[in-house]
């Protein structure tokens, strides 16, 4: 397998993986600026890497190649300028196109070296760190009692949202909120300029520029030709048509079925609710479903002339059937299906399982009644802790972005 990318289902055996390690902009957040970050709580730093580092270890001992962010876009900014290129485009999309301001942060960055500068945008740049030969650049902000010029990146340990890799391309997602847009500049840099992927062909399937938002969370690769999508919170329908076009005129994908799912925090992506472990096996949040066991769904096929025939679908179990080509499909429920259990668990990304093989996932070892019921229906449970990376509301697929899977 020579593709840098290459990525045709949800369970192939993980070949290499894009983490990132929570780092200082954890430290950075407090309690008045949750909302804006996009957080519920703030975890303790240490234990969290501690928790991490057990999570990237969980993935080494199962063979896969993990691969850091943080590395893989200083690696990406080598070239001066280049990194002088990214420089200007992060600030600009941090509010500092021109003046004092921008010249004040770009003098201070590139004073560090090329990880560190990485590491210091991430974590966010504080107004008490910078001064201009005019006057502290905190005198010249209009908020003054706001503490940083350019915001801390507490989610960006969830490397799964930014982008995702479908088959031997990538989406380089436009974020929903502010708080997460300027993260997909670093896959855009990674893509062009790191020596993994620069000058290998691959394709990007629909870049950060258009206006309808999209989010990897809810882009679940179900097999080589089939793609599922969540209408969510944070994806829109638009921006699943436009993506569908692409993968039709560029790619084998000929189907892309398209769930509706709640639209709220507690349900943001569809891989918090609904998640491929195995050939045949889902997990799934029952509150996705209607009463009578429905849900929305449309699926999307090419047609003549470069256009898109869409069906709507409300048995999932038969949706999943017919693109898998499977006699049977086993949802198996978040909690057992107890509405106590399965809401707190789910709170708490019971739903969001990393498939590192057919029938093996990585979970968090808080879902304990989740983490049970997988087993009973066969499936590998490996844990990591997660005391405090649940915090930041996002399981271990949250927290990964697979680069490389086997074909099934």
């Amino acid at each position: 397998m020579t593709d840098p990318i290459h990525v045709t289902s949800e369970i192939g055996k993980l070949k290499v993986v894009m983490l990132h390690r929570p780092g200082r902009e954890i430290e950075n957040v407090y309690p008045e600026i949750l909302h804006r970050m996009l957080v519920d709580d703030i975890p303790y730093l240490p234990i969290a890497q501690k928790e991490h580092d057990e999570f990237a270890q969980t993935l080494k001992k199962n063979g896969a190649e993990v691969l850091y962010l943080e590395d893989l876009l200083a690696d990406a900014l080598r070239d001066d300028n280049i990194k002088s290129e990214f420089l200007d485009k992060i600030i600009a999309e941090s509010g500092y196109a021109d003046g004092p301001i921008r010249d004040g942060l770009k003098e201070y960055l590139l004073s560090f070296n090329t990880k560190e500068m990485v590491n210091e945008i991430i974590a966010g740049v504080r107004k008490d760190k910078i001064k201009t030969k005019f006057k502290t650049l905190a005198e010249l902000a209009e908020d003054q009692d706001y503490p940083f010029y350019m915001d801390p990146m507490p989610n960006a340990y969830f490397t799964r949202d930014q982008q995702a890799c479908i088959g031997n391309g990538i989406t380089i997602n436009r974020m929903t909120f502010k708080a997460r847009q300027r993260e997909s500049l670093f896959t855009e840099y990674i893509i062009k300029h790191n020596e993994r992927f620069a000058d290998k062909s691959v394709e990007v399937w629909r870049n950060r520029y258009p206006e309808g938002h999209i989010e990897g969370g809810d882009e679940l690769v179900l097999n080589d030709h089939v793609l599922a999508i969540g209408i969510s919170q944070r994806t829109t329908a638009k921006a699943i048509t436009e993506l569908a076009h692409s993968l039709f005129e560029k790619s084998n994908y000929d189907t892309v079925i398209a769930i509706h799912i709640p639209h709220n925090h507690a349900m943001m992506h569809l891989d918090t609710v609904f998640t491929m472990i195995n050939y045949d096996q889902f997990t799934v949040h029952p509150e996705i479903l209607k009463n009578d066991g429905s849900i929305d769904a449309y699926i999307l096929h090419p047609a003549e002339n470069g256009e898109i025939s869409i069906e709507h679908e409300t048995n999932l179990v038969n949706i999943l059937k017919k693109a898998l080509n499977k006699s049977e499909i086993d949802l198996i429920p978040t909690g057992g299906g107890d509405p106590v259990i399965a809401a707190r668990e789910q709170w708490n990304d019971g739903s969001n399982t990393l498939a590192i093989a057919p029938g093996v996932v990585v979970t968090y070892d808080r879902n304990y009644v989740s983490n049970e019921v997988l087993r009973k229906h066969g499936i590998t449970v490996n844990e990591v802790s997660s005391s405090e990376l649940s915090r930041g509301r996002g399981g271990p697929r949250c927290m990964s972005c697979p680069i490389v899977r086997e074909d099934i």
